[in-house]
């Protein structure tokens, strides 16, 4: 849910880990819809390419003008060998690689330290890392009935999806990862649009947030966010909730592979002598379910809470279920070692072999 930008690089005791880039952007008052600093602009009717630029090698940012969000917003690709002399016929199998709730799309090649480009096996697969505004959660907002931007599911199935196929290679074998909330966008988005993905993989995922609405609230009030404009009220609102949440659409996951990861919330092996817990946020425990005693990141907490929920949910429902459960925190370094992890779910489902081992020693 709330992400931190530290790099891996922590340890100065306790370090603002949730806030990162959240309170930086909060007190220069940015909006949800202009949370990149990119400025509004009028709304087009279609998406369209303002501007692609390489920044990397097999690294090209794209800059869309996007209807759904109604300004620009970015589309960080690592591509495949062969891309960029690519026919107008050539085709690849394709990785979401979803942000969270910072809504980053420069994170999983900058901050993560995942290290993507040196994983043999996704050099025959093109990896689709697009932004969100901050604290989105991979959902056409509610807006108190009103809808209207910032629509991101919208931004990354109906514009971002077609886009890429169109004009950029993206074939339609499909698959979706991400942490914190990204997770939540892969397992959500599997659920909600049945054959868009053939697996997907979740890292600390909010996977099922009305298990705990209430830190929904907390943090969106933390940051300064209006949380009914999410999804409405969980009571009043509780039929849209139960859409959006994958605990509720377990059966349409039924026979896909899905991959479940997250920490308890302690000190674990990837965390640095003098990690100091989260900032404290109002209303982020609940009396009734409260967290361990020696729990320092109490996001991760109930993460790891959700994602046993949901795990056995899908079971029941007749899903194929990976896990991995562990003690950590909501940091980056478990993030990529995650992902690193689920890489045997993931690529079979791409038809790609996975060529380890997938890092370099």
């Amino acid at each position: 849910m709330i992400e931190t930008m530290d790099t891996g690089r922590r340890g100065e005791g306790a370090r603002l880990r949730l806030l990162g880039l959240f309170t930086v952007l909060t007190l220069l008052g940015c909006s949800v819809g202009t949370a990149t600093g990119q400025p509004r602009e009028p709304v087009p009717r279609v998406p369209r390419v303002v501007s692609q630029k390489e920044v990397g090698p097999r690294l090209t940012d794209l800059t869309l003008s996007s209807p759904a969000l109604g300004r620009r917003a970015e589309v960080r690709l690592l591509t495949p060998d062969g891309w960029r002399e690519r026919g107008p016929r050539d085709r690849w199998p394709v990785l979401y690689l979803f942000v969270g709730g910072d809504g980053n799309h420069r994170a999983w090649t900058e901050d993560y330290g995942a290290r993507l480009a040196d994983v043999r096996s996704l050099r025959d697969v093109l990896v689709v890392m697009p932004e969100m505004p901050l604290f989105g959660f991979y959902t056409d907002w509610y807006n108190r009935g009103e809808g209207g931007p910032p629509a991101v599911e919208t931004f990354h199935l109906d514009e971002v999806r077609p886009l890429l196929e169109r004009d950029f290679g993206a074939g339609t074998r499909r698959v979706a990862a991400g942490e914190s909330q990204g997770g939540f966008g892969a397992v959500s988005y599997a659920a909600r649009r049945p054959g868009t993905f053939r697996a997907v993989a979740s890292y600390s995922g909010f996977v099922r947030p009305l298990q705990h609405p209430h830190a929904v609230k907390a943090a969106m009030t933390y940051l300064g966010l209006d949380w009914k404009a999410l999804w409405g009220d969980p009571v009043a609102q509780r039929a849209n909730w139960l859409r959006h949440d994958p605990y509720h659409l377990a059966a349409r996951l039924r026979g896909l592979p899905v991959h479940l990861a997250g920490g308890d919330g302690r000190a674990g092996p990837l965390d640095p002598p003098g990690t100091g817990p989260d900032p404290e946020i109002p209303g982020l425990e609940d009396p009734s379910d409260p967290f361990p005693p020696d729990a320092i990141s109490p996001t991760e907490t109930l993460m790891q809470r959700e994602s046993r929920t949901l795990a056995d949910r899908l079971r029941a429902a007749g899903a194929t279920v990976t896990t991995h459960f562990y003690t950590g925190t909501h940091a980056p370094p478990y993030w990529a070692r995650e992902f690193h992890r689920s890489l045997p779910v993931l690529l079979p489902a791409l038809g790609v072999p996975a060529a380890g081992p997938e890092r370099p020693a």
